[in-house]
């Protein structure tokens, strides 16, 4: 984690005093994550996202982010007689690479990088026959490290992204679960 950090400063550093272009601002969105499990049928969920960016570089850019998020899932067995109910609350950190083009006021980006998760909070609900069944579901990693790609659209000072999330590991070992999200969000840069 602190290799993580600081080689994100270092990259930071150096973008910026080659002079390149700066921005910060603040951003929020929407999101449908869906945590996979082996033996269960999986729904998706609706969440959110808030927090901060900033922008470092012209054409190609860093873009390291921080905020909160919900995602989360339910689950169903394959005879629905067992049912669970997940929701996280998280600190995201991104870390994207992107590659920006067109005019100053309108202009389409690509990015992708890896995202450090962390849940701060988890709200689960099992059905009463589902806890006995499945005494070791929900045993969840605090982190997680997985990955972001996506696309995005800049018009003067709002900027918006769709993007993908994925996971490079498991939060829970027992059943194979994987999370995974789509998130759209809109932005607004203050600097």
């Amino acid at each position: 984690m602190k290799k993580f950090f600081l080689s994100a400063a270092l990259l930071m550093a150096i973008c910026i005093s080659a002079s390149a272009q700066f921005s910060l601002g603040i951003k929020g969105g929407v999101n449908y994550s869906t945590i996979s499990a082996d033996n269960f049928k999986n729904s998706s969920v609706a969440g959110y996202q808030a927090g901060l960016f900033a922008r470092v570089g012209g054409g190609i850019y860093l873009q390291p982010e921080l905020y909160v998020s919900s995602s989360g899932g339910e689950f169903h067995s394959n005879d629905n007689v067992y049912s669970a109910h997940v929701r996280f609350t998280n600190l995201n950190v991104p870390l994207l690479l992107g590659f920006r083009f067109g005019e100053k006021n309108l202009n389409f980006r690509v990015m992708a990088g890896p995202d450090y998760n962390y849940i701060m909070n988890t709200n689960d609900s099992f059905s009463q026959n589902f806890n006995a069944a499945y005494n070791d579901f929900g045993h969840y990693k605090n982190s997680t490290l997985g990955y972001q790609a996506g696309f995005g659209v800049d018009i003067g000072p709002i900027t918006t992204d769709l993007r993908y999330q994925g996971n490079l590991n498991n939060i829970d070992q027992n059943y194979g679960q994987r999370p995974n999200l789509w998130a759209l969000s809109v932005g607004f840069k203050i600097l």
